[in-house]
């Protein structure tokens, strides 16, 4: 192997004073430090594919509500817990919109993004029910959901879908579920990092599993209507966006700003609840926290609130703005995020070209859309290994492993290949890297 772009001995030298014992478990903020280390270092820019952080500029119709808000004097009133009811109608409203589905109001809770959402929604999930400790991934997934569990201490069961599309999913999904210890399900859809999307067929199993085994299914759209091989986004018009809400009423759905108005740096999304589980009791909540055991209000004031006091005031006002011109027909965000699957698809063709393959190829019927994540691999390598070789060449990035695919590759994300000289240059250090690899 040659030399890359960076020295070994100093690639090694920044590894061990940041403490990281094995690349091939490195975190995303880890990954990323070692790509900023060796940029100050050497003056040399990596290309980052590490972190997902929004490639656009931020949605202008939410910094001016929030603008007002704030000209309004919100900044020195508490939030109400629950969210301002400007924001919990926009939410319900777009949810139909966008998915044709109902959702009251009252069940849409505004979360300091989606992180904040899952947190709590792992603790009212597995407080639900004594005999059901247990969270199942379907992966791949979000690691930090993972050790969001392990703060809680509450246990988690997880595989990895690839060998389990379509109908083969039931039979796996069922062998988990059977055991009776199943309080949740979560996947993202479409799917951090591997950018497939669950089909209705599939979505309409996990809903009938939840169903049947009484668990709930936390369904993440962090990058809600990205699926860009639909025409999606279309106010009240179908195509919708895939949801298990059309298969069970035991669903929590996770929206996120972050992505799909480029709102990242503010902190927000909607946890929506389906109005049968909110309005619905548990015994065992109401032993925990008393009154009656409401789940909505135990998630709204006993849990959500105890993490965070609440989302920015001004910042409501800001989603609730985008999310209503939304539904309006004036703010086109999937348009505007459209821009992903441009950069993808020329990054997939430029490591293609080198030598690599694509890991997670195929949805049940047709290839994986482009999108802001996608998976590579390279022959005969694992996933530390590619990891650790790609960052001698400049390029940054996390092994499968770390988000539970039992597959080899790295996760890639397109959102900070912004301009020309970004593919030039990855271009030109796939190319070295395969000649070194010959």
């Amino acid at each position: 192997m040659g030399k890359g772009v960076f020295d070994g001995d100093l690639v090694a030298k920044v590894v061990e004073g940041l403490g990281i014992t094995d690349l091939a478990k490195a975190t995303i903020g880890e990954a990323k430090l070692i790509a900023l280390k060796l940029e100050e270092l050497t003056g040399i820019p990596f290309v980052r594919m590490d972190q997902g952080v929004p490639g656009l500029d931020p949605c202008e119709i939410g910094m001016a509500a929030e603008k007002e808000a704030l000209d309004r004097g919100v900044a020195a009133i508490y939030p109400p817990a629950e969210g301002v009811q400007e924001l919990k109608d926009a939410a319900s409203q777009f949810i139909k919109a966008f998915m044709d589905v109902e959702v009251s109001p009252a069940a849409c809770l505004p979360v300091c993004g989606s992180v904040a959402g899952s947190f709590g929604a792992f603790i009212l999930c597995s407080q639900l029910d004594p005999k059901k400790d247990t969270i199942l991934f379907i992966d791949p997934g979000f690691p930090i959901q993972k050790s969001q569990l392990t703060i809680l201490g509450v246990k988690h069961e997880q595989f990895d879908i690839y060998a389990f599309r379509g109908e083969a999913l039931r039979d796996k999904l069922e062998s988990y579920m059977s055991k009776g210890n199943i309080a949740a399900i979560i996947y993202s859809n479409p799917n951090n990092p591997a950018w497939i999307c669950l089909e209705e067929s599939e979505l309409k199993i996990i809903g009938e599993a939840a169903t049947r085994h009484e668990a709930i299914v936390i369904e993440d759209l962090a990058y809600f209507s990205m699926d860009f091989r639909k025409p999606l986004g279309k106010p009240f018009k179908a195509p919708f966006q895939a949801t298990v809400a059309r298969y069970t009423d035991n669903y929590i759905l996770m929206i996120s700003g972050s992505k799909m108005f480029s709102y990242a740096g503010q902190r927000v999304a909607i946890t929506a609840v389906s109005d049968k589980l909110f309005g619905r009791s548990y015994p065992a909540l109401a032993r925990r926290y008393g009154g009656t055991g409401h789940v909505g209000n135990t998630y709204t004031n006993a849990i959500m609130y105890m993490i965070t006091s609440g989302v920015a005031h001004s910042v409501q006002y800001g989603l609730a703005a985008m999310m209503k011109a939304s539904v309006e027909g004036r703010l086109d965000f999937v348009a505007l995020t459209s821009e992903y699957a441009r950069r993808t698809e020329r990054m997939k063709r430029i490591f293609l070209d080198n030598g690599f393959y694509v890991v997670y190829d195929r949805d049940v019927e047709q290839p994986t859309g482009d999108g802001f994540f996608f998976t590579v691999g390279y022959p005969g390598m694992n996933s530390g290994e590619l990891m650790k070789r790609l960052i001698h060449y400049g390029i940054s990035s996390i092994t499968l492993n770390t988000t539970g695919s039992v597959q080899d590759g790295i996760r890639a994300c397109c959102s900070r290949m912004n301009d020309e000289k970004s593919f030039e240059i990855l271009e030109q250090r796939l190319k070295q890297f395969r000649d070194d690899m010959e």
